[in-house]
């Protein structure tokens, strides 16, 4: 019996007119479903400890991530052999020691522990580490049988409301493997920042063909084919987890993670694939095996591990009395793309207002936010705020899949933080360039700049990239609130202090080749209390 059989039985009565109450139980039912053995490829069943494996088991690195004044989280998953089925993992418990200490000597060690790693899970481990002290650099490592793992460096926030002179930060997204050296990491890595936001498309579903800057580099079998279950997405993780640079990355700072469209399908929404006759409940099988390996390979702590296709990936981490990030979804709840997705202009649907790209109770939490006593109020998402307009054949058009085809949500939230008199900035990725730009509720009719967006450009996504190309030029001449734009691959870091938002555009000239440096496009600051562009 196929998983199209399994599912389609399972409720032969569902029409394309489903009720909301419908498919909220059919929604339990596919995420039942999601979780049977014969549908992941998983044994969920209790398996008999395995031996220690004989060959070193830490080739994906280690990781810790979402840190609070008391807690990180610490992650690492086995793998002898990244390229082969399972990483080459033998059935069995694998016990996984962990330390964490003062120094990268451990010669103090502050807490230990044991976890178990399993099959079930993608013999990936998640460590919620308590009783830390609160704005403190910690190291930490894991140990197999004979084996430890590299050592990497993690930071607690500040304890709630405590006075923080300036926080460092990066952000980061859209790493196609197949496109291009993750030079970028390197860089960022020798940064250390205090944390690193990573915002969406950490792998890529298509089929990788043999072509390109990594063309001669062994990959697993499944690598040819898309993503469509578990054991699928596993192996891309596991292959984008060999580059050493995102390694290091990872290893150098705690990253705060969320998801986008290509860890699952390109530009989904919802319970919606935008592949032609795709049936949704076999998607949402999808989804369920996409966000499992999502969690197994992201330091997050138990309360984001997904039940069947839904995941609580929105939450709020706040450093010190000086800043508030909230991380939002925009995929799980957003209404489907106006207007068949891709470039239209902006028209009754777009403005829709019972169109939503955070879903109702998202939206809330957002604007709770906003009543924090934090200097800085930040989103912390997937794709840009801001209109980028360009003409084509006389028309104004503006991308869909972006907040641009979500016009209603755009105006509430911010229109809630105009009368509650906040400034809000916006940190995002996906659109392959780097784009600083006014956020306004409003492009087409004049309206005041309500805080500033930076949009950071990818990892190696889109190749090389250049300082100006044809779509940034069409970009800057038809949306004036843009106030730079470069299209290079790279990264953003950041300085945060009370009075001003320092922001650095690290670029590549080239990711075609492993071992290109980075450069500095330029400088943007932003005053505390004005939503006011500087260059330099």
């Amino acid at each position: 019996m196929t998983r199209r059989d399994l599912v389609i039985g399972a409720d032969r009565s569902l029409t394309a007119g489903t009720t909301r109450r419908r498919f909220l139980t059919w929604s339990a039912l596919v995420g039942a479903l999601a979780l049977t053995p014969e549908l992941t490829g998983t044994a969920a069943q209790a398996q008999p400890p395995a031996a220690p494996p004989s060959d070193y088991p830490f080739r994906l690195g280690v990781a810790s991530g979402d840190p609070l004044p008391d807690s990180v989280v610490l992650w690492t998953r086995l793998a002898v052999d990244p390229i082969a089925p399972l990483g080459g993992m033998r059935p069995g418990v694998v016990p996984v020691r962990w330390e964490i200490g003062d120094d990268d000597r451990f010669g103090r060690v502050v807490a230990q522990g044991l976890e178990f790693a399993t099959e079930a899970d993608g013999w990936s481990v998640h460590v919620d580490v308590r009783g830390l002290a609160p704005a403190r650099d910690y190291f930490y490592r894991f140990l197999v049988g004979p084996h430890a793992s590299p050592v990497g460096r993690t930071r607690t926030a500040p304890a709630a409301g405590a006075p923080l002179a300036s926080l460092s930060f990066a952000w980061a997204s859209c790493q196609k493997w197949e496109d291009g050296f993750y030079g970028a990491y390197a860089d960022l890595a020798r940064s250390a920042p205090d944390v690193v936001f990573f915002l969406g498309d950490y792998v890529y579903e298509y089929g990788i063909e043999r072509k390109g800057a990594r063309a001669s580099l062994p990959r697993p079998e499944s690598a040819s084919r898309e993503t469509l279950q578990l054991n699928d997405y596993r192996d891309r993780y596991a292959l984008y987890k060999t580059d050493e640079n995102l390694a290091a990355a990872h290893a150098a700072a705690p990253w705060i993670t969320t998801f986008d469209d290509h860890e699952v399908d390109n530009n989904w929404a919802s319970q919606i694939s935008q592949d032609e006759g795709a049936d949704p409940r076999l998607f949402l099988l999808r989804r369920a095996d996409a966000f499992k390996a999502w969690w197994e390979n992201t330091p997050v702590r138990l309360t984001q591990r997904p039940v069947g296709p839904d995941l609580q990936a929105y939450r709020r981490f706040s450093f010190g009395s000086l800043v508030d990030f909230s991380v939002l979804d925009t995929r799980q709840y957003r209404s489907d793309q106006a207007n068949g997705d891709g470039e239209h202009p902006q028209d009754a649907a777009t403005a829709d207002p019972t169109r939503t790209i955070t879903g109702a109770a998202q939206e809330q939490w957002i604007v709770d936010g906003f009543g924090s006593a934090s200097t800085w109020k930040f989103l912390a998402h997937q794709t840009v705020i801001s209109d980028l307009a360009q003409i084509e054949n006389g028309q104004r058009v503006v991308g869909m899949d972006p907040w641009s085809g979500y016009e209603a949500s755009r105006h509430r939230i911010l229109d809630a933080a105009r009368d509650r008199g906040v400034q809000v900035q916006s940190i995002v990725g996906d659109i392959h360039r780097t784009i600083v730009s006014e956020l306004r509720r409003d492009y087409r009719d004049p309206a005041p700049a309500v805080g500033v967006e930076i949009a950071t450009t990818s990892i190696a996504s889109g190749k090389d990239g250049a300082d100006v190309d044809d779509t940034g030029a069409a970009i800057a001449a038809a949306s004036p609130h843009v106030a730079f734009g470069n299209a290079r691959r790279g990264y953003l870091r950041a300085t945060l202090t009370p009075t001003e938002w320092r922001s650095e555009v690290r670029v590549l000239d080239a990711v075609s080749v492993p071992g290109a440096g980075a450069r500095t496009a330029t400088t943007v600051t932003v005053p505390v209390g004005a939503p006011e562009i500087g260059l330099g």
